[in-house]
């Protein structure tokens, strides 16, 4: 499997388990601060190393009224702020060919959000910085369909390449794991990422925004890490009941360090 290295932290190639955590979209500098400083601590503590991640910009949100974060410019300062104050590597959404020139001057993972995974242009241009580029797969794609969407960005020469599995849709409003994706897309020879906040979304199931179940994070998280992925990913949040956006699938910071703890000691067994 190839190996992913971003600044201290590994993927793939049989390194231990990575962390993508953080809230889903920047609310405040403060806030943003306050998240990643509690995050980085805990997951020290914990032995797991951690890639920071937020949002500028959630630009897929089905309501107009939706909250969307800071903006491109707002936002890549606070997380370079937060890159340069808490030495952490940094990862957020890009959703045009046009944000990636600023996006790579903070960024150390692009990511492509799923609902864009297959656009051509914007993959290949993400890939063509060098930077690595995470790749969400579509909940409406099959694991198989990764592996073309994968040859568009080795097409750049970029081999630092991230895949992330975050459910399929099952009906209306709700996602299924299909767990036997994540070996499907680790035999592309990529590190596969489990996103376990996303995995229990509801889709729109709030009728102008998307429900989730929390609750069932932590067991999925075990399954995975059980089933075998080379990083989690989960959104966190210190109030996500009073979360702007997406509060009903991200996890409270209070129970992120017994799950870590959990993890650890399924990824020593397996």
């Amino acid at each position: 499997m190839q190996q992913v290295k971003v600044k201290n932290v590994f993927f793939g190639d049989k390194h231990p388990l990575a962390l993508i955590a953080g809230p889903c979209v920047i609310e405040s500098e403060s806030m943003c601060l306050e998240m990643a400083r509690r995050i980085k601590a805990i997951a020290e503590e914990a032995g797991v190393p951690l890639i920071f991640k937020s949002s500028y910009d959630k630009a897929n949100r089905l309501s107009l009224s939706s909250f969307r974060g800071p903006g491109l410019k707002k936002g890549l300062d606070i997380l370079h702020k937060v890159k340069q104050k808490l030495d952490l590597p940094i990862l957020s959404d890009v959703h045009s060919c046009e944000e990636i020139a600023s996006a790579k001057k903070v960024l150390d993972i692009l990511q492509i959000p799923a609902f864009l995974c297959r656009q051509t242009d914007l993959v290949v241009e993400a890939a063509r910085t060098g930077k690595a580029v995470n790749i969400k797969k579509g909940q409406f794609l099959a694991p198989w369909d990764m592996q073309p969407i994968i040859q568009k960005a080795e097409s750049s020469g970029n081999k630092s390449i991230i895949i992330t599995e975050r459910g399929f849709s099952l009906g209306y409003n709700n996602l299924v794991t299909d767990f036997r994706s994540l070996a499907i897309m680790r035999g592309f020879g990529y590190p596969v990422v489990y996103d376990a906040t996303h995995s229990i979304q509801l889709p729109g199931g709030k009728g102008g925004s998307s429900g989730g179940q929390r609750e069932f994070v932590a067991g999925l998280s075990r399954a995975a890490v059980a089933f075998g992925c080379d990083g989690l990913f989960l959104e966190v949040h210190n109030r996500p009941d009073q979360a702007l956006c997406d509060g009903p699938n991200q996890i409270d910071l209070t129970q992120l360090e017994h799950l870590l703890l959990q993890v650890k000691r399924i990824e020593g067994v397996v």
